[in-house]
């Protein structure tokens, strides 16, 4: 018979992984991760904690073998150990919509109300991207464009979406993306888009979905303007 202890031993080693999940600020930094490296200072500004605080959450998540680091002189970077980090990260995400209490009305809290934005899938973008008949927007932080996008998307600065999104011609059929189903960004573009007169639908997954999909990306600087496709 296999040895009890030793048993035990494995299964609790199992469970550090999702107990490293067990705090919110740990698990946004995942989410921030997932769109790829970062350095501390970062991610602190990004979850909203000090350096202190932050370094702390990304260590308790290096323990359980989350996210690796390098340091670049007086930096250090972290990122998602592996693609399959992101794909756990994802698989939580589901498994807390689907059966947890009170999901639901927490992301309608956070993203608003959601009933009226038309959503595209995968496979329909990039037939649409094929046919050249949609704008495809990337509503995220430049470096996270940079980084990597979807390819032919223009880059969308959230911090001044407003004013750019001015310059969407009426006419347009277009698509917006972000980080993913929690990511606010592409819901306030959709919603500012349609009081314009714009049509516009959300990508039902982000951009993390997308490349681990093994579909085509990007990699570089921002495409400049907003323009029709041809």
């Amino acid at each position: 018979m296999a040895d009890r202890v030793a048993k035990e031993a494995l299964f609790d080693r199992l469970a550090d992984v999702a107990k490293a999940l067990g705090n919110g600020r740990r698990a946004e930094l995942v989410d921030v991760l997932a769109q790829g490296e970062r350095s501390v200072e970062v991610l602190a500004s990004e979850v909203g904690q000090s350096m202190a605080n932050t370094s702390h959450h990304l260590q308790v998540l290096a323990r359980a073998g989350l996210v690796a680091s390098r340091r670049d002189g007086s930096h250090v970077h972290y990122r998602l150990s592996s693609e399959r980090v992101g794909e756990f990260w994802s698989a939580l995400r589901d498994v807390a919509a689907h059966h947890v209490a009170g999901v639901s009305e927490l992301v309608d809290a956070y993203l608003g109300p959601r009933e009226g934005i038309a959503t595209i899938t995968r496979d329909e973008l990039i037939s649409s991207i094929d046919t050249g008949k949609v704008v495809v927007l990337d509503v995220r932080p430049l470096p996270e464009y940079e980084a990597g996008h979807i390819p032919s998307a223009i880059s969308i600065d959230p911090t001044r979406l407003y004013d750019q999104l001015r310059k969407v011609p009426r006419d347009a059929e277009v698509v917006a993306y972000c980080r993913g189903p929690y990511c606010a960004y592409a819901y306030e573009a959709i919603r500012s888009l349609a009081s314009q007169g714009v049509h516009a639908r959300r990508l039902e997954e982000g951009f993390p979905e997308w490349r681990r999909a093994g579909l085509p990306v990007a990699i570089g600087t921002a495409v400049s303007g907003v323009a029709t496709t041809g």
